[in-house]
């Protein structure tokens, strides 16, 4: 049995299985049951490799720890902790194999088949990457909502009033009894003078002296 799971062919049929259930569970709001199936192909992967004696503790820890961190990723936003533990995976794969050349072309083709399930999943079958959805951020904060990027004041236009204190050119000015930011055209003009607005332009309100 040890044998049969640490051939190449076999090694590779199990990275496979693996990569596509992993990236089934990308597609899906939680753990279900192609997860278990794809970590069933990696514990059988390590299992073989382990009792070779060409996998130790240690690469099983790190392989323990890359499960862990993308077990979390379900229950974390961002995307950190799912990178880093398929990070960690990869690099416990290397370890545990005999030949890192033919590690390397198992797990090139583990990721190409990946890459097309990923393919056929969106562009086939039309689904949404539930990871990306939790990376990006859909809210939209639009005017029907109430929201504005700023307030154009283009109803004081016209309007006078009196400069509350001295605007260099600007300074504080009391409109239609309320007290608002304006700026000069760019001369100086005295506390207590009459103004007019004379340019609206956002939150910039332009006033010259009467």
């Amino acid at each position: 049995m040890v044998e049969f799971l640490t051939e190449p062919l076999m090694i590779t049929v199990l990275l496979s299985i693996a990569g596509v259930a992993i990236v089934y569970e990308l597609f899906s709001s939680k753990f279900g049951i192609s997860g278990f199936i794809g970590l069933f192909a990696l514990l059988l992967f390590f299992y073989g490799h382990f009792q070779a004696g060409l996998a130790g503790f240690g690469t099983i820890a790190l392989f323990a720890i890359g499960i862990m961190l993308i077990f979390l990723e379900f229950f974390l936003p961002g995307a950190i902790s799912g990178t880093l533990g398929l990070a960690a995976l990869i690099a416990s794969l290397f370890l545990a194999g005999d030949s890192p050349l033919h590690m390397g072309i198992s797990i090139f083709i583990s990721i190409g088949i990946s890459v097309a399930m990923i393919f056929i999943m969106v562009k086939v079958l039309g689904k949404k990457m539930v990871l990306f959805n939790r990376m990006i951020l859909f809210d939209k904060s639009g005017n029907e909502q109430g929201y504005v990027s700023n307030v154009n004041r283009t109803d004081l236009l016209g309007k006078e009033g009196i400069a509350l204190t001295m605007l260099r050119p600007s300074g504080t000015a009391i409109i239609n009894n309320e007290r608002l930011d304006v700026v000069t055209e760019g001369g100086f003009v005295d506390q207590n003078r009459k103004i007019k607005v004379i340019k609206v332009e956002g939150v910039r309100i332009v006033v010259r002296e009467l």
